[in-house]
């Protein structure tokens, strides 16, 4: 098999197969065995990587690469090693086993983001191994901990060693550059920014008592009715600079109304708008939920967990409307806050971008699009790097790829795979 498999796709294969779970909080599984495999690969190409432990088993991988013009900045190319949890009674296939099957790579990872990982080392391999150089230096990283926010790895590297990024003030690396059907029309979402993050802890207290008393102070009650009310929150609908640019160009492809609601105009682009709902206004998801020892005993303590992503320079507004919600019985605590971005769509290298991925695919629009997420370039901008999200793959219009970010049955198609490590080659060449 592994012969007629194309190297991306084997790449990605491998890395599913090393369990790189992260839970958060500081409990991992470990990105060890899979950066000592980048680092190998790495190695192979005639590189000198590095590899950084924030903690035990905690490892990044960084590695330079000389470009052909030594006098311009530097562009950091990179990716994360860990993955979220996946239960495997709720999966079609074992999401370690990097299982191919209907012409799709299978497994945890498969698009967040082992697969960006392995479109890396094998356009640099092709780069390489031809005797050829990229345009400009390359600071290759993949990091540790970018699902709990990169404590073990993007902020431990910008933090302890700054002096790995020297001279770079761009950067590339996920969730960006997919293709999504518009109408029937194909179209790239280039990131140009990404949403805060703020997470946070919901505390209730209540008094602790036998199961059949009659209580009325419960921390179960209190806290359920916060999370249900910060849960149902319909925040309102903003426009930013790159929401609106990319409205613009969903518009335009879809022939849509100068006045169409952005809401009801984003319902229109189908698949798409998995990506696109929350590019528009906050969100606030509780994710987490723990309470309680015992059937028959009330406990005097409840807290749940809610994912927040507010708009840039709006999380203190955001946090206060939260307190709100929660109300007076139950506190709200900071686990962790980011900064959010946003970048133009103009530059060289967005031009850059754009002309790769359109001389693969000439009929394609480029948007620039508002992540809703995150990645590890927040932790790039305290050193003045700017971060995009691009890590090229084109879809087929009946794939639900939104749903494959810490979704079920996370799958990537092989030749999306081959695609993108075409484009970025590209890229790396002429950025």
């Amino acid at each position: 098999m592994d012969g007629a498999l194309e190297d991306t796709a084997r790449i990605a294969r491998d890395l599913i197969r090393f369990d790189t779970t992260n839970w958060g909080g500081g409990r991992s599984k470990g990105e060890t065995e899979a950066a000592e495999y980048v680092e190998a690969e790495l190695r192979a190409l005639g590189l000198e990587p590095r590899l950084y432990d924030a903690a035990p088993r905690r490892t990044s991988v960084v590695a330079r690469v000389e470009g052909t013009d030594p006098t311009r900045p530097g562009l950091v190319v990179h990716g994360h090693l860990d993955v979220v949890p996946a239960d495997p009674a709720n999966w079609s296939v074992d999401p370690f086993a990097g299982e191919i099957r209907d012409g799709m790579l299978w497994g945890r990872g498969a698009v967040d983001m082992k697969d960006m990982d392995a479109m890396i080392l094998t356009s640099l391999g092709d780069i390489l191994r031809s005797g050829r150089r990229p345009a400009r230096d390359l600071v290759v990283v993949f990091f540790a901990d970018e699902e709990n926010g990169g404590v073990y790895g993007s902020h431990h590297l910008v933090t302890e060693h700054p002096e790995v990024f020297r001279g770079a003030t761009e950067a590339i690396s996920e969730v960006g550059g997919y293709s999504v059907d518009l109408g029937g029309q194909r179209a790239y979402l280039l990131q140009t920014g990404e949403k805060a993050l703020l997470w946070v802890r919901l505390v209730a207290r209540g008094v602790a008592a036998h199961g059949s008393r009659v209580i009325r102070d419960n921390a179960i009650t209190k806290l359920s009715e916060a999370v249900a009310r910060i849960g149902r929150h319909e925040w309102p609908v903003q426009l930013g600079m790159t929401a609106s640019a990319m409205l613009d160009g969903v518009r335009r492809i879809l022939a849509a109304s100068p006045d169409e609601d952005p809401a009801e105009l984003i319902e229109r682009t189908g698949l798409a708008a998995g990506f696109l709902r929350g590019t528009v206004r906050t969100t606030s998801n509780p994710t987490v939920l723990q309470a309680g020892y015992k059937h028959n005993v009330i406990p005097d303590r409840a807290e749940a967990l809610v994912d927040v992503r507010p708009f840039a320079g709006q999380e203190d507004a955001v946090l206060a409307e939260l307190r709100e919600l929660a109300g007076p019985d139950v506190e709200v605590e900071i686990v962790h806050h980011d900064v959010g971005l946003e970048t133009p769509f103009s530059g060289e290298l967005v031009g850059k971008m754009v002309g790769a991925l359109t001389r693969h695919d000439p009929e394609a629009e480029v948007l620039p699009y508002l992540l809703s997420g995150g990645t590890d370039n927040k932790a790039l901008s305290e050193l003045g790097i700017t971060g995009y999200g691009f890590a090229p793959l084109r879809l087929g219009p009946g794939l639900d790829f939104p749903a494959m970010f810490h979704g079920v049955d996370e799958r990537v198609p092989l030749d999306a795979l081959a695609f993108g490590r075409a484009v970025l080659t590209d890229l790396l060449l002429e950025a």
